[in-house]
């Protein structure tokens, strides 16, 4: 009896449910937790400790304070170019990225027969592989034989050169870029869904037509979405790659080199990994700072619902 006394007083003491849940918890969530910080927050890290530096990967890291960020605004001649390329498909292509998407979705949200069948179709091309997409559109864009060119003939315009066009080509990438507005489509879709009956039927009431109840009831109450839409166009366009490396390389005469395929260049063409780099970094400034921006000036247009219990 005393043995036994004696090891229950040095016993550990047991878990209550709560802790045991607790316990359970983590260890489900361990795995994302290690992924996160290994395959994220490191490579993170180890960019901006890089970003200092002067390295090849052959030789010795070499730190050079911020020299790598001094030689991209003051030295670096294409800065400027892979900048105003991006900045031109940006905010030309994601204004109207965005507003294709919504008169698309409009028209989509009537309970037409096989609206079904439309839906689909424009989303499809949302989830097509870039690299297949690019090689599409290289044969689209074809000088002699693309259809581009064939719709053109069609309606008495001469064949255009496209992205081999010093003029045409940012304006091509915009184009195409409307290949993938499926994905804005579906969020205006369900937006448009979401938006109470009673409120078109009390605008009506007030002698509203069908653009009034447009502008200052449909487009209220999807701002949301629009906001939402905007957001990740911006951060997806500051990122543009996979097209310009397949269909361009950058060409003709850098009017399709893009800040994110200059920066693939300089890390693995140039193997100058400390610029890339630093690179890397003022693309991830500018982009929060468009992003803050946009929060920024949505508390002017952004309408959101009141909770029910206001």
């Amino acid at each position: 009896m005393a043995v036994a006394k004696e090891s229950r007083r040095f016993a550990l003491p047991t878990l209550s449910i709560r802790h045991r849940e607790a316990v359970a918890a983590y260890l489900f969530v361990m795995p994302w937790i290690l992924g996160l910080l290994i395959f994220a927050a490191y490579p993170v890290g180890a960019s901006l400790v890089l970003s200092f530096t002067q390295w090849d990967l052959l030789t010795e890291i070499k730190y050079v304070g911020a020299d790598n960020y001094v030689k991209m605004f003051t030295d670096d001649r294409y800065f400027p170019i892979t900048m105003g390329n991006t900045a031109y498909y940006t905010f030309i292509g994601v204004p109207l990225h965005t507003l294709v998407a919504l008169l698309l979705a409009v028209p989509l949200t009537s309970k037409l027969r096989g609206i079904r069948f439309f839906r689909t179709a424009w989303y499809v091309p949302s989830v097509t592989p870039a690299v297949a997409a690019a090689v599409l559109w290289i044969l689209i864009y074809h000088p002699e034989f693309g259809m581009a060119n064939v719709v053109l003939e069609l309606v008495g315009i001469p064949p255009q050169r496209w992205i081999f066009d010093q003029t045409l080509a940012k304006p091509s990438f915009i184009l195409m870029s409307l290949w993938s507005v499926g994905g804005q489509m579906v969020i205006f879709i369900a937006a448009l869904q979401g938006v109470p009956q009673q409120l078109y039927e009390a605008a009506s009431i007030d002698g509203a037509g069908r653009w009034g109840r447009f502008m200052n009831v449909t487009l209220p109450l999807i701002s949301p979405a629009t906001f939402f839409n905007l957001v990740i166009g911006v951060i997806a366009s500051f990122q543009i790659f996979t097209a310009a490396y397949i269909m361009t390389r950058g060409g003709p005469a850098n009017q399709t080199l893009f800040f994110v395929l200059q920066l693939y260049r300089n890390a693995f063409q140039y193997l100058k990994f400390g610029y890339a780099s630093a690179m890397a970094w003022v693309l991830f400034v500018i982009i929060l700072f468009f992003t803050g921006l946009q929060f920024f000036g949505a508390r002017r247009w952004v309408y959101y619902e009141a909770k029910a219990d206001e």
